[in-house]
């Protein structure tokens, strides 16, 4: 029995999110789903983004699928749904962010750290008005999500490009002797080190080129979206994020679209290519994962919703995957 925690959220999120519980229940495992309230929704409904019960399901689960956060009302404001996110990735310890982006000719993995750096730092206002943020690392924290990274890394092609701006932060000097260090104990992966700004270049101009790029917090959020959109767009983009233990957090990261939410015509790739990292690093399914990923370009190809270049529908896109799955299923 698998138990998995759902967080819709705010915006397109709970669309997403049911579809997603249509394919998952329409796999051959057994399951056991529950939803919590979560992000903005959770601000309305209980004053707090993340409320003690949520927390208390998704630290008992084995899986979190998560759908977005963010309303346009809480901008700014000193409450916000973004905080539940941050509070819920520390509270899990699920400090290895993984983004695969692929398109033809393009297979690459950006393993992100992900409690810590300056999302987690000092930050605050001075009596003068100098606003400050801290980015903090321990030789630990980089250790741990460096030797995460050589693993993936010697499960595809043995290549890992460090990414760091060793030239300018005390933080990347330390991130690169330590990443050096580790290395010594993967001697079959190749590693490469490559300042922030030349891994950006790179991945417009040559994504090819990568097999597994490893990165602090803040670099990876921008580097993973860089690759998302020369991969096709942040709506196809996937991400699961794992600590050492269950349960990862699995979520797409094209964000609540308040624009479109309600419309009907919300894409769930990204959130379906969640499930299949779910599939692959909690359900222990890799074969499914397969499946369902290849259901998802199948429909990107045949059923485009309108962001994709199409006119279908989410639910039009999601029984395009279901019918495919069934016929993968019925034929093995």
């Amino acid at each position: 029995m698998l138990r998995i925690v759902c967080l819709p959220g705010d915006g397109i999120g709970p669309e997403v999110t049911a579809v997603a519980i249509d394919v998952l229940r329409a796999l051959p495992l057994e399951l056991e789903i529950e939803e919590h309230s979560f992000g903005g929704s959770a601000i309305l409904d209980e004053g707090m983004p993340l409320p003690a019960r949520t927390l208390a399901a998704c630290k008992a689960a084995d899986a979190v699928v998560l759908g977005a956060v963010g309303l346009p009302q809480f901008e700014g404001a000193t409450v916000r749904p973004e905080q539940g996110l941050i509070a819920l990735r520390r509270a899990l310890d699920v400090y290895a962010n993984l983004r695969p982006a692929t398109r033809p000719g393009v297979d690459l993995l950006i393993v992100r750290e992900l409690v810590g750096g300056l999302y987690y730092g000092a930050s605050g206002r001075l009596p003068d008005g100098t606003a400050y943020d801290t980015c903090t690392y321990t030789p630990q924290a980089i250790e741990r999500i460096a030797r995460r990274a050589f693993e993936l890394a010697g499960t595809r092609r043995a290549d890992l490009t460090s990414v760091d701006k060793v030239n300018v932060l005390e933080t990347s000097r330390l991130w690169r002797e330590t990443v050096t260090r580790v290395a010594a104990d993967y001697p079959g992966v190749e590693l490469q080190h490559m300042l922030v700004d030349t891994a950006g270049l790179q991945l417009v101009q040559h994504p090819e080129r990568f097999d597994v790029l490893l990165t602090e917090n803040t670099f990876g959020d921008i580097l993973s979206d860089v690759a998302a959109g020369v991969c096709g767009g942040l709506g196809l983009a996937a991400s699961a994020s794992l600590g050492d233990g269950r349960p990862g957090i699995f979520e797409p990261v094209h964000g609540s679209a308040p624009d479109i939410a309600g419309r009907g015509i919300a894409n769930p790739a990204g959130m379906l290519r969640s499930i299949a990292l779910l599939l692959r690093h909690a359900a222990g399914e890799p074969e499914l994962a397969t499946s369902l990923e290849d259901a998802v370009v199948h429909a990107l190809a045949k059923t485009p919703t309108p962001d994709a270049g199409g006119r279908a529908t989410t639910a039009e896109f999601s029984e395009s995957v279901l019918q495919q799955m069934e016929r993968v299923l019925a034929a093995s």
